[in-house]
């Protein structure tokens, strides 16, 4: 079993690390999974988009079925350079082309643009995976047919900070709208902290007792579906060092279904207080799943 995302560094990977400078890299980067094929076969995209004061950059890494790393490509921050561009290589006998254009893109507060951008995955003259508003531009640059791409898009892992809330905004649904997300935990000298997570201003669940209850997983509904919350906030309470908890909202993720693939909701919690494993076989009908690396700030 290898680590979410498998293609990037030491410091995209490990969020053990808790140096301040990790800190802060980690707080502009996002990384999106997309589960799509190649040559007929299943593969995982990884799209990691990063801000620095260079200016935004973003990365693309392939996984085959065996969640062995294909290919990856870092697209350097852009400050000086061009916004958009292309770039080929061969991957597993098969011809894959990436092309981008984020020239007229627009961004909010994180590193994700938000319209005004395309990014294609071309397999074969196929395309594998397309991202972005700017679709007919897409086709025309990457030069295939106007087919749809049939990526699911399965996974997404980001960094938030705070001291007492942590938040930011998710997509449960293909159609679905966006929610805004808050997690609230006040760990300051008291002798009882309770963990509250609220979705658009709305209460959806508080755990009291937290230090007897720092791991453990809740239903909630968005949206009418169901959604499982997974949590781990033991570094907060017991870390010796500054660390950072983790929570997991998943789709679809029925503890049926946990036993069907091969894991426990005890398994599932262990692996998110380090880093959060998958393989592709765990991934089909499972749903969406969002990350969250939770820091407190200093």
């Amino acid at each position: 079993m290898r680590d979410f995302p498998t293609c990037f560094g030491e410091n995209a990977v490990q969020i053990a690390d808790s140096s301040s400078s990790s800190n802060k890299a980690a707080q502009n980067l996002v990384t999106c999974v997309y589960q799509t094929k190649l040559r007929g076969n299943s593969c995982l995209v990884n799209v990691t988009w990063n801000k620095s004061m260079m200016g935004q950059g973003l990365s693309v890494g392939i996984d085959n079925s065996a969640n062995q790393c294909l290919c990856k490509v870092d697209i350097k921050p852009w400050l000086f350079s061009k916004r958009k561009g292309s770039k080929s290589l061969e991957v597993d006998a098969s011809k894959v082309h990436i092309y981008w254009d984020l020239s007229s893109a627009k961004f909010g507060s994180g590193p994700e643009p938000l319209e005004g951008f395309y990014l294609a995955i071309v397999f074969d003259k196929e395309i594998g995976l397309l991202l972005g508003d700017l679709t007919k531009e897409a086709y025309k640059k990457s030069n295939v047919a106007p087919i749809p791409s049939d990526a699911n898009y399965i996974a997404k892992r980001e960094h938030i900070f705070g001291k007492r809330f942590y938040c930011t905004k998710a997509q449960f649904s293909e159609n679905g709208k966006f929610h805004d997300i808050a997690i609230e935990c006040d760990t300051g000298g008291l002798v009882d902290p309770c963990l509250m997570i609220r979705i658009d201003t709305k209460m959806m669940m508080q755990v009291k007792r937290l230090k007897w209850k720092f791991r453990g997983n809740q239903s909630i509904v968005i949206d009418g579906n169901s959604v499982e919350v997974f949590w781990d906030v033991h570094s907060w309470l017991f870390g010796t060092s500054l660390g950072n908890a983790v929570f997991m909202f998943h789709t679809c993720f029925t503890p049926e279904k946990l036993w069907s693939s091969n894991m426990s909701s005890d398994s599932a919690i262990l692996s998110l207080s380090k880093s959060l494993t998958f393989r592709d076989s765990q991934l089909q009908g499972l749903g969406f799943s969002l990350i969250l690396y939770a820091w407190k700030n200093e």
